[in-house]
């Protein structure tokens, strides 16, 4: 039997403090001194429905939807995953029973969290063996075709945990506003961002060009290795690396945007998927964001610098990498 451990990651958030604009996030695991990309090895990722219904969704809606929104990823054409609804079940997502389960579940005490996706890991190599999905019916749903005012659309929120479930984090490509008791999503350049939309809106059915990238850097098609490109390099203040700053490379021919984090000691990073040709790139703190929704704890991210713009365009290869940027921050 192959050893397992236990990963919860929380997912959509109803209010959660402001972030700035960054790009998504693989999940990872530490395995000894290394951190690894949680992946599916096999495919298709084989799920079940639990067989429960809400008010305004029954349990034949609610798999209709899951099934569009995993179908959203399965779309894209520069990765490679499949799934199989098996069927519906009584068993409950969270369970350890070696089933993918995605259903309703009262989370009371939960009463900021519409869903929440969980892992269990093969510990050697951080494959993901089995993966729940919970819906909380503390929340009113549905899955009308153009939304429902003062209800939260199961496909939108969906597609958002069905990435978790295929190994993406959350990005920070969205903009938010301050008002009473939270904030409100103003607009998002990825359905990973953490913050949902309002009660209605359907806006994250459709993937955006983060998103795509993410799923791309994991899954790959021999298509997306030659016909997109990197860039890679260090942000450094005082000549010493930064760890957790946040990297947009910004395509002003095609609008997209696309980041990257730097997650080790020296500073380094990579933003996989970009479109060949001229980019901007940016790099500032998550000083105004939850820390906790991107990084582990264990992770000493440094908020003390000022945003900075790269000094010139920095060029994509089709098919290859431009390295050795280094982007010089300074303290605020």
């Amino acid at each position: 039997m192959r050893p397992r451990a236990r990963l919860l990651t929380a997912c959509a958030l109803v209010i959660l403090a402001a972030a700035p604009v960054i790009g998504y996030l693989k999940l990872g695991s530490r395995l000894g001194s290394q951190t690894v990309t949680l992946r599916w090895r096999n495919f298709p990722v084989r799920y079940f429905v639990t067989d429960r219904g809400v008010d305004g969704v029954t349990a034949q809606q609610f798999q209709t939807a899951v099934t569009r929104a995993i179908g959203t990823w399965h779309a894209v054409e520069t990765a490679t995953t499949s799934s199989q609804f098996v069927g519906f079940t009584q068993a409950q997502p969270g369970g350890d029973d070696d089933m993918t389960v995605i259903g309703y579940q009262s989370r009371p005490a939960q009463n900021r969290t519409l869903a929440a996706t969980s892992f269990f890991i093969d510990t050697t190599d951080g494959r993901i063996l089995e993966s729940d999905i919970f819906f909380n019916t503390v929340f009113p749903w549905s899955t009308s075709e153009s939304g429902t005012t003062g209800r939260f659309d199961v496909e939108s929120i969906a597609v958002h945990e069905l990435g978790h479930l295929l190994g993406l984090s959350h990005s920070a490509l969205g903009e938010t506003e301050l008002i009473s008791g939270g904030r409100r999503v103003l607009a998002a350049e990825s359905v990973m961002f953490p913050i949902a939309f309002a009660a209605g809106n359907i806006d994250d059915r459709s993937l955006k060009a983060d998103d795509i990238a993410g799923i791309s850097d994991i899954y790959g098609t021999p298509a997306f290795t030659r016909g997109f490109g990197s860039i890679s390099g260090r942000v450094t203040k005082n000549g010493q690396g930064v760890i957790g700053a946040h990297i947009v490379a910004f395509n002003p021919a095609t609008g997209r945007m696309v980041g990257g984090f730097s997650l080790s000691e020296d500073g380094s990073f990579v933003i996989a998927g970009l479109e060949p040709g001229p980019h901007v790139l940016r790099a500032e703190p998550l000083d105004d964001g939850d820390i906790e929704s991107f990084f582990d704890d264990s992770l000493d991210v440094d908020l003390d610098f000022n945003v900075k713009f790269y000094e010139r365009a920095v060029v994509v290869p089709r098919g290859g990498g431009t390295r050795n940027v280094e982007i010089r921050v300074t303290p605020k």
